[in-house]
């Protein structure tokens, strides 16, 4: 077993060859001598768990010929995990058994097949800074115990602001989930408009509302609701046939909202929506929000990638004139979860202002270096771990050019597959993709010749749920599936990965038509 005591320890100021020797020390029947933990047993163990890392979460679940998953129900993956917590421990092989096992039932979200969700692929220098981050266990909140990490922060913020267009610079944070960084700008522009909230709280401000675009993303409503604004007071203004907002639509919500005695403080737009892929013209609501004196957070989680990109990054016009942008570069850029930027357009202190406690055991004013560099307290955290790290480190290998590659090529395959469907039997687009979401139905043989009446789309409604649930347990692929407004359940096919080839688009065509071809 790794724990030990001894009855002897090194003395950390002597000759390191000098080994002092002293009577233990007991406290409460403690033994205090020594350290506990035999570091050689634990260097021995984190060296066999890497190379079961290597080989099953790193080789097998990047192998195309390997399934995506293992599928289990909640049932047999209990009695095959063996959940239970114990009073005793278990022997290191074991323990080793058990990292195996859940490296194999889990779902290899590196696969080269898996679509799933907006984050996909390996990215080998982010997961090596993902080791990093785990191995040294630092905290970002202070200078003085994350040097390193505080000052790569700040470089990856600059850059990424950068390609915001924000000249003048600004203000930022990571912090864990594109949803925390939706809350933070709603708190942001409610303290930038009442700032007495922050000592008085809600009883200090009128009726206040804000305004986003009913493809925005779920967060907007949590946020409204964590923060006391409710929901109810979240307006949700109409998109138009491709999922963007309709800015004529926004202006007569926010002229009903100030009829009714409400007041107006913030607007979400979203660059990149969830389903659809849709970008908000940003440029022609900030006009709007200039005009009413509103805040202009852009939701740029999903698509903000696409700035990177000299071909695409008009999608994005205007966001040079946002007051605040949430950005996540574990999406389309790979960096490992969770890899997420907040960044306001201020240079006064206003998330600072916001947030700060001031705390005495942490932000003391009288250290002996510039405070200025503990970040902390812009932060509704404590500990925070530095997930800007896991960008940087892939920036400095790649670069900005492969960046923009990897971006471009998500592009071009998802017109290659919206291409493919157009072309096969039984496959039908639901709109040409405008980023890397190909949205389609598969109508199985069985309804190629019905008429599309209610009972067509009624029956079309259960095929997308009956072949995810075949490719699930076969383990070939994941692919999304979702209803959307008035539309039945279709596929979500999301591209990320540089690993997934033009065969892969065709693969998973094949499969479906494979999978369903019964139905």
């Amino acid at each position: 077993m790794m724990p030990t005591e001894h009855s002897q320890y090194h003395s950390p100021v002597a000759d390191p060859g000098h080994v002092v020797k002293s009577s233990p020390v007991m406290i409460d029947g403690v033994a205090l001598n020594g350290p506990t933990l035999d570091v050689s047993a634990a260097e021995g163990f984190i060296q066999q768990s890497m190379a079961i890392i290597m080989e099953d979460a790193v080789r097998k679940a990047t192998n195309v010929r390997e399934k995506v998953c293992e599928w289990r129900s909640p049932e047999q993956l209990k009695e095959l995990l063996d959940l239970e917590l114990k009073d005793g421990g278990e022997a290191q092989s074991k323990i080793l058994q058990r990292c195996r096992d859940a490296i194999r039932y889990s779902v290899k979200t590196t696969h080269p097949r898996f679509f799933n969700q907006l984050y996909a692929g390996m990215e080998p220098y982010s997961m090596v800074g993902s080791f990093i981050i785990e191995a040294i266990k630092p905290s970002l909140y202070t200078y003085e115990v994350a040097p390193v990490f505080t000052l790569m922060e700040e470089a990856v913020l600059k850059k990424m602001m950068e390609f915001l267009g924000w000249e003048e610079g600004g203000d930022g944070i990571f912090n864990p989930g594109g949803s925390v960084s939706n809350m933070y700008a709603m708190n942001v522009a409610r303290f930038h408009h009442c700032p007495d909230i922050k000592e008085l709280g809600l009883s200090a401000v009128p009726r206040l509302v804000m305004f986003t675009s009913q493809e925005c993303h779920y967060s907007i409503s949590k946020a409204a609701a964590f923060l006391g604004i409710g929901t109810k007071n979240v307006y949700v203004v109409p998109s138009d046939k491709r999922g963007k907002m309709i800015p004529a639509a926004l202006e007569e919500q926010i002229k009903k909202a100030k009829n009714e005695g409400a007041e107006p403080f913030m607007v979400n737009a979203t660059a990149g929506t969830t389903v659809l892929g849709a970008f908000d013209p940003i440029e022609e609501i900030a006009d709007i929000c200039e005009k009413y004196n509103l805040w202009l957070h852009v939701d740029a989680c999903w698509g903000g990638a696409a700035l990177l990109s000299k071909k695409h990054r008009h999608l994005l016009k205007g966001i040079h004139r946002a007051n605040s942008v949430a950005w996540n570069p574990h999406k389309m850029l790979m960096a490992c979860l969770q890899c997420c930027a907040f960044m306001v357009r201020d240079k006064t202190g206003l998330l600072q202002r916001c947030h700060s406690a001031r705390a005495s055991y942490l932000f003391q004013q009288d250290k002996f270096y510039d405070v200025s560099y503990d970040t902390g307290d812009k932060s509704i955290q404590c500990s925070r771990k530095p997930d800007a790290f896991k960008f940087w480190l892939m920036w400095k290998a790649l670069g900005t050019s492969e960046l923009e590659r990897r971006v471009d090529r998500a592009f071009a395959m998802a017109r290659y597959l919206a291409q493919e469907i157009k072309k096969r039997e039984g496959f039908r687009l639901l709109m040409e993709p405008e980023y890397a979401n190909v949205c389609f139905w598969y109508i199985p043989p069985s309804l190629r010749n019905m008429p599309e009446s209610p009972e067509f789309w009624q029956k079309l409604h259960t095929v997308g749920p009956a072949v995810k649930e075949r490719m699930m347990k076969k383990g070939s692929m994941m692919v999304s599936y979702q209803p959307h407004g008035d539309k039945v359940n279709f596929f979500r096919m999301i591209i990320i990965s540089p690993q997934a080839s033009r065969e892969d688009m065709d693969f998973v065509l094949d499969e479906i038509d494979r999978l369903g071809q019964d139905l």
